[in-house]
This record gives C-alpha cells, structure tokens and sequence, in this order.
C-alpha cells in the first residue's frame, strides 16, 4: 500500500512524525511518502498512492491545503490526524469524515496510524 503523508513544516515533523512512522512501518506492506524527505513530484505521487494522510494539529499550511485538493481531486481515501487540544481548519470536514485525535500519552499517533489504515484498507496477504 502506498501512503502519502502530508503535514505542516511549523514543527519538528522529522523528530515527531517521520522517525516514528519509519520505524513503526519498516518491514511492512506499507510504503510511506515523506514529502520532506524525497524529491518528487507531489502531484503525480498523490495520484499514484492508494491512500492520503495528514498531520494537520500545526497551523495553517498552504502546500498541506493543495495536497489534501489534490488528493480530493483524485478520489484518493483521506485520513486526517490532529493533537487534542489544537484548533484545525472546519474547511478538512468538507473533505473526510476520517478525522481523528491523539495525545501521545495514551494515544500514540503511529498506532492511531496504524488501527485507521487496517480499518479502512485491510493489509495486503
């Protein structure tokens, strides 16, 4: 399965979301998007995945935005994921009914990751 995942650039994303992710998901049938991390045409590569995610607890983000537009565009499943506690956009509501919080306490983002992909899209056998 092929996952792009999008987010602000407003915080230690590499620290909080993409070390977690990497490890969590290493070995799997899970194939993560770091758009921070490779140089691609974010387009053409929303287009490709089967699913669409976003961190979005950090702020407005103009480029977050057009990925989720994109993703809209193409019928792509979105999910989105915020910290309890922050304000995000009423605008992700108009777009996914797959919005879900977490706290890192009780509820770790990467797990919440991992319990959303396998109830929307069963892992491959």
């Amino acid at each position: 399965m092929r996952i792009f995942l999008s987010h602000s650039t407003n915080y230690d994303y590499k620290k909080e979301l993409y070390y977690p992710i990497i490890k969590k998901f290493k070995n799997t049938d899970r194939e993560f998007f770091l758009p921070e991390e490779h140089h691609i045409n974010t387009k053409l590569t929303i287009k490709s995945c089967d699913i669409f995610i976003a961190e979005v607890s950090h702020g407005p983000s103009t480029g977050m935005g057009i990925e989720i537009g994109w993703a809209d565009a193409f019928n792509k499943p979105i999910i989105c994921f915020y910290k309890e506690g922050t304000k995000i956009s009423n605008s992700i509501k108009y777009l996914t009914q797959n919005i879900f919080s977490y706290n890192d306490k009780n509820i770790k983002l990467v797990d919440l990751i991992e319990e959303k992909l396998s109830e929307i899209i069963p892992k491959q056998p």
